[in-house]
């Protein structure tokens, strides 16, 4: 081969090698949200297929059991990726260190990174260390993700927690008119704000965990009529019409709890190319229409709900809190293929995402 081709090759071996890590270390080890673009375009092509598979299907039951292997699947066919880049970008540096031909490279790549040990690297010591230097980079990224499962199926845990606990408290699927009349029935209304208080504390934790942790996202709840995107948007509609429409004491716990949870909508849109207004007007469109309120407050009434008597007004401030993430939301739930909930996933979404 051609010297200059050869160092060529050695340069975009070096240069893929490099991706790789930086891809691996943005996953796996930065802890804050770091779009990376050899993971989005893995993630992306994995979900065209799975995409493609569930037009088979008739029920969301079946589309549900299918995606759930979506996730595990883009993070074990990524990790494949990486070492897969690994391979061929040392195939290259080989290349130009032993002058060996593409062949005999390629087997010495694949041997020094699974340490199979059955092609030697010669006596060169440059050579030898390099060698050395790609199997010990095959350890760290296996290393990486056998440490990263253990953080990821932790935070999956404590966010099913409560997820779980809302189908006791709002029904299955999930209505945030049926948890607040719930809350009526059993004498409780005074006690939302214990509600509101637990639920800003797990958007709080939501954002932080599904921007460093994206994977996250899509990992599905162990039933399939649960997700975290419809329960998120069930306490945030639920915390709207507390603070909107039911005629209680105010408490700011809920104004609290609502922008937490917008904010941490937003942030995963954001982190996800979701365009949307991050500081919306209040009089700005929103998914529900005034009949679809109206509804929802003659369900109120028939719970014996203590209701404020000016629906306008009702329906105005609702509309002003509902609008900071209304967007989001429903692209979320189109995203993650979200199980039917009210005023979540059953309508048709407002904006397409572009995937990891």
């Amino acid at each position: 081969m051609n010297p200059l081709l050869e160092v060529i090759v050695c340069a975009a071996g070096i240069a893929l090698v490099v991706l790789a890590i930086m891809s691996a270390l943005r996953v796996l080890v930065v802890p804050r949200s770091s779009r990376d673009r050899v993971a989005r375009t893995v993630f992306a092509a994995i979900r065209r297929l799975f995409d493609l598979w569930a037009l088979r299907f008739s029920s969301y039951e079946q589309t549900d059991r299918l995606m759930a292997w979506y996730a595990p699947s883009g993070l074990l066919m990524l990790v494949v990726v990486w070492l897969g880049m690994v391979l061929v970008g040392y195939a290259g540096i080989f290349l130009l260190l032993t002058r060996d031909g593409l062949h005999d490279s390629f087997i010495l790549s694949g041997s020094s990174l699974l340490t199979l040990g059955f092609a030697s690297p010669g006596d060169g010591v440059g050579t030898t260390a390099v060698s050395f230097s790609e199997a010990a980079i095959g350890l760290i990224l296996i290393a990486l993700l056998i440490a990263y499962l253990p953080a990821l199926y932790s935070t999956f845990s404590r966010r099913e927690a409560l997820v779980g606990m809302l189908e006791v408290r709002a029904g299955s699927p999930p209505s945030s008119v049926e948890l607040l009349a719930r809350y009526q029935r059993i004498q409780w209304l005074g006690r939302l704000g214990d509600l509101w208080e637990r639920w800003e504390a797990w958007f709080v934790e939501l954002e932080e965990t599904h921007t460093s942790l994206a994977a996250l996202n899509f990992f599905r709840s162990p039933r399939p009529e649960r997700s975290w995107i419809t329960a998120a948007g069930t306490v945030l509609d639920a915390a709207a019409l507390a603070s909107s429409t039911v005629d209680i004491p105010r408490d700011s716990r809920a104004d609290l709890c609502i922008r937490a949870g917008y904010l941490a909508l937003q942030n995963i849109a954001s982190f996800f190319g979701i365009p949307h207004d991050a500081h919306p007007r209040a009089d700005d469109q929103i998914s529900i229409s005034r009949a679809e309120f109206d509804a929802a407050y003659d369900r109120l009434m028939a719970a014996n709900l203590p209701l404020k008597a000016d629906r306008d007004d009702c329906w105005k401030h609702f509309a002003g809190w509902r609008v900071n993430y209304d967007t989001v939301l429903l692209a979320l739930a189109e995203l993650t293929a979200a199980p039917y909930a009210e005023w979540v996933s059953d309508r048709g979404p407002l904006t397409r995402p572009q995937g990891l």
